[in-house]
């Protein structure tokens, strides 16, 4: 390269070897500007979801960028061990740390500013989900097809999935009023009233596969997708008194390792009858305080199944501690074994 001046002074930039330089053109352009599409998609790929990876980009003056949600709480805390570092969470972001110099790649980085400053979400998803629209263009260009049909082919499926959603938005708009009603009622279940707050936490959203909006409802109460851990046991229960377990219906376990020889039947059946006096004193235990369900954070073997089943005691195992402290919450017992 080097630098030249015309008659009236006026400088230029003479680019030597030019003629071996070669210009692309035709699917050979049209094939580079895909890829340079579909490397900024696949650079936000990996971000994209609640299993996606954390970012970190370096920029030439040395900051340190951290793509992460919770970073930025522990940068406030500790403003001067980290006053290098600077926090992201979305797509755009991502964006425009980075340094593109492609003309296409520029363009998908306006897509993703475009997107968060229409809606302010879904940065990253749009990124994505062009790249591989894009991905599915080249297959396209391959076969021979014109790029225009292929864009008027994209247009008519952006119609018809235009045309989809106007059609679930309808009916999203007829169940608005009472899942409206709900969510207040919920609320309002929930709420100190002296206080003026709401503990969120305490609300409970279930979904079930291959229902309707129209089937939606509000239960007073906590509901766990559990069943009884026998199929014998009643399914229903009135005027419950629940008895909630945090420890493992089994014979506690030494710590340290140990071998116990048996070699009579005599031993056996002793051992047998001392880890069945075990579950009875249990269970008895459950009885003795009137309880008539009991739910328990942990499992329990065949045999104390069997137990509890003869013994009238239905049981539910592996309850999860949220669900426990939800139902310790509105019932207001704990009970340990």
């Amino acid at each position: 390269m080097a630098l030249a001046f015309d008659e009236y002074g006026r400088p230029f930039i003479i680019l030597k070897e030019q003629e071996q330089k070669t210009r692309l053109r035709g699917i050979e352009a049209q094939k580079a500007n895909i890829s340079a599409g579909k490397a900024v998609a696949r650079i936000l790929r990996t971000s994209l979801g609640p299993k996606g990876m954390d970012k970190m980009l370096q920029s030439p003056d040395g900051d340190v960028t951290i793509m992460k949600l919770h970073t930025e709480a522990v940068f406030k805390k500790f403003p001067d061990v980290f006053s290098f570092w600077r926090s992201a969470n979305d797509g755009a972001t991502i964006l425009e740390q980075m340094d593109v110099d492609n003309q296409i790649a520029k363009l998908m980085v306006e897509l993703s500013r475009s997107q968060d400053y229409e809606i302010g979400d879904g940065t990253t998803g749009v990124v994505v989900m062009a790249g591989a629209l894009l991905e599915q263009a080249e297959r396209l260009l391959e076969r021979g097809i014109h790029p225009i049909r292929i864009a008027e082919g994209y247009e008519m499926a952006s119609r018809i999935a235009v045309e989809h959603l106007d059609h679930i938005a309808q009916n999203v708009n007829r169940c608005k009023r009472p899942l409206a009603e709900i969510s207040v009622k919920a609320v309002l279940s929930v709420a100190d009233l002296e206080r003026k707050d709401v503990n969120l936490d305490l609300i409970k959203v279930e979904g079930k596969v291959g229902g309707k909006l129209e089937d939606t409802e509000l239960v007073y109460g906590i509901t766990v997708d559990k069943d009884m851990s026998h199929p014998q046991m009643p399914k229903k229960i009135e005027d419950a008194k629940i008895a909630i377990l945090t420890c493992p219906f089994e014979p506690p376990k030494p710590k340290t390792k140990h071998k116990v020889d048996i070699d009579t039947v005599e031993k056996f059946q002793t051992l047998r009858q001392q880890e069945q006096k075990y579950f009875d004193d249990m269970v008895q235990k459950c009885k003795d305080v009137g309880a008539t369900l009991v739910i328990c954070q942990w499992g329990f073997d065949d045999e104390a199944n069997h137990l509890l089943m003869h013994r009238n005691l239905p049981a539910v195992r592996w309850v999860g501690g949220v669900e426990l402290e939800l139902i310790a919450i509105a019932t207001g017992l704990f009970l340990f074994i």
